[in-house]
């Protein structure tokens, strides 16, 4: 009999009460759908939606040693952080293996906070604990994932919603930077990252502020059509854009490099140094990646599924990682994990789906840009 509790965010009253379609999602129930699915996604991509990404997990580190501790746990280069400034990274096993990809936000000097996946909480943390007692330095830890939530607004009208509920916004942040702030008369920390393809800003309020800092953001956000959005269409959009899921495109038998991430992970910088799994990574560079993830774009009307074997000239050169159809294009699109050869763009491949072959071809990862206008204007 399985006893594992399931958790709540504090939004779960709210999500069932509007009828949500509910499910465990990485110990906690979720909200995977509201309106629908389509309905969601285009609404993410046309005008507002509001995410309960609660379930994710944070850590503070804080101390003289924090970025020396940080330096030596993940694969990007947290010196180049300034405060107010955002990065993508990894922490990675010795063999190179992904344990987890994070945020790593610069709150202040010597001041940072850490976003895992929610799936991962408990091992990140124990791994992460592991090592700051084991190499004793002059930082304190705590993990906070209880204390405070997390909401994502997205979409291109995120901006002026924003606004309406953070009267002391003066417009600088840009993507991936960070800032503490009075949000509908709370302060809190915010950053401008995303998981959408899309402009928007997370918020990370106590427990106690989420649900009023959820209704304002609605609220505010009702003339521009704003939705509630659940997990379903947040896949449906991170998979358009490219973003990789961690159990799919990376895990711990997947490295960054194989996973396209050598840009986030600094194996030349000086000022970086050593880090768990850079000699295995050295490696792998040196000698290449005996795989590679593409994106596979459908040449007929089929879904590829996590799992469906990707061909090439009738053999079996890899697997899709994450598939679906795309709400946007209309296409069946997935990322795969091939043989590097079958990873050139344009490659003419094929998707084993229920024992039939169906017609593929190897693209770019990012099948949806948002519009370039949108870009500039958030940037600005």
């Amino acid at each position: 009999m399985n006893t594992t509790e399931i958790k709540q965010t504090p939004l779960h009253a709210w999500h069932v009460a509007q009828g949500a379609k509910m499910a465990p999602f990485a110990g906690f129930s979720m909200p995977i759908q509201y309106s629908g699915i389509r309905q969601e996604h285009d609404a993410v991509r046309t005008r507002a939606g509001m995410f309960d990404v609660s379930h994710m997990g944070n850590f503070t580190v804080r101390g003289p040693g924090a970025l020396a501790y940080l330096q030596r746990l993940t694969v990007n280069n947290v010196a180049k952080l300034a405060p107010g400034d955002v990065q993508y990274s990894a922490l990675c096993r010795p063999d190179g293996g992904v344990i987890d990809d994070i945020l790593v936000y610069c709150v202040a000097q010597n001041d940072y906070m850490v976003v895992v996946n929610a799936a991962n909480i408990t091992k990140d943390w124990n791994w992460c604990a592991d090592h700051h007692k084991k190499w004793e330095v002059d930082c304190e830890m705590e993990n906070v994932s209880e204390a405070i939530s997390i909401l994502s607004l997205q979409g291109p009208a995120a901006e002026a919603i924003f606004r309406a509920v953070a009267p002391d916004y003066e417009g600088t942040l840009k993507t991936y930077q960070c800032a503490t702030l009075a949000v509908n008369g709370v302060s809190m920390l915010l950053g401008r990252t995303g998981y959408t393809g899309e402009d928007g800003f997370e918020f990370y309020p106590k427990s106690q502020d989420t649900e009023a800092l959820w209704l304002a953001l609605l609220a505010a956000g009702e003339a521009h059509g704003i939705l509630p959005i659940g997990l379903a269409a947040r896949d449906t959009l991170r998979l358009e854009s490219g973003y990789s899921l961690y159990g799919h495109e990376l895990t711990d038998s997947i490295n960054p490099l194989e996973a396209g991430l050598a840009w986030i992970t600094d194996l030349d910088s000086e000022n970086k140094g050593d880090f768990i799994g850079r000699d295995a990574l050295l490696t792998i560079r040196d000698v290449g990646p005996v795989r590679k993830l593409t994106g596979l774009l459908m040449e007929e009307l089929a879904i590829p599924r996590e799992g469906c074997p990707v061909l090439k000239d009738g053999k079996v050169v890899g697997a899709v990682t994450s598939g679906t159809l795309s709400p946007t294009l209309g296409k069946g699109i997935a990322l795969a994990l091939v043989e590097p050869s079958a990873a050139e763009h344009d490659t003419a491949l094929a998707v084993e789906i229920r024992g039939a072959a169906k017609p593929a071809k190897a693209v770019g990862r990012a099948f949806y840009k948002r519009p370039k206008a949108q870009v500039q204007e958030t940037v600005a």
